[in-house]
Formats: structure tokens, C-alpha cells, sequence
């Protein structure tokens, strides 16, 4: 059983059971998540696309840890002209316990 979920504006696949990673959300370590953005429900029986999102199917998990990534060199420069930038950045993540995938029959 697994769903397709956005979150952030990208889309991610969340399997009964597993952890996955997304763009830093504002809630604390050990809290509970819920979403019902589901584009995609597949159990063994079914698979359920939504228009835009599968009505009555829910994700639930619990918030594991935040952390930062690996960090990104951005380097610029132009040939003969001497410029030359060095920057960097380290993205901030989420991950995310899968517990739950529901689907409530209307």
C-alpha cells in the first residue's frame, strides 16, 4: 500500500512504514502529521487517481527530525573578466514517519 502525496508543491511517495524527506515544516519533533493532499492511493485491491487529490484518503505519521542537508556550492564566473562568485547554502529538511494511510468510504 503506498500514496503519492504533495506537500511543499512537490510530490512524494509515502509507503506504510517507511520515512521520507521534505522541505522544513513548522511543527516540533514527535508531533503528528496529517495531510489529505493524496494524488495517488494504491492498496492491493485498487488504485485511486484524484482530480485534483483522492477525496477521503488521509497520510498520517509522526515527525522523527529536522535537520539541514548536504550543502550546495553555487560557484559563478564569467571567462576573461576576472569575476569569480563562491556562494553556498545548505537546505532545511523534514523527515517523517509514515503510520498511517487511510482511506474513509464516503
Amino acid at each position: 500500500m503506498y500514496a503519492i502525496i504533495r506537500c511543499g508543491g512537490k510530490q512524494y511517495k509515502a509507503e506504510l512504514g517507511s520515512t521520507i524527506e521534505v522541505d522544513r515544516l513548522s511543527q516540533e519533533e514527535g508531533s503528528s502529521f496529517e495531510t489529505d493532499q493524496v494524488l495517488l492511493f494504491q492498496d492491493d485491491s485498487q488504485v485511486l487517481v484524484g482530480e485534483p487529490t483522492v477525496s477521503g484518503a488521509v497520510v498520517k505519521g509522526t515527525i522523527v527530525k529536522q535537520f539541514k542537508g548536504k550543502k550546495i556550492i553555487v560557484f559563478k564566473r564569467k571567462r576573461r573578466k576576472g569575476y569569480r562568485k563562491k556562494q553556498g547554502h545548505r537546505s532545511l529538511y523534514t523527515q517523517i514517519k509514515i503510520d498511517a494511510i487511510e482511506l474513509k468510504s464516503a
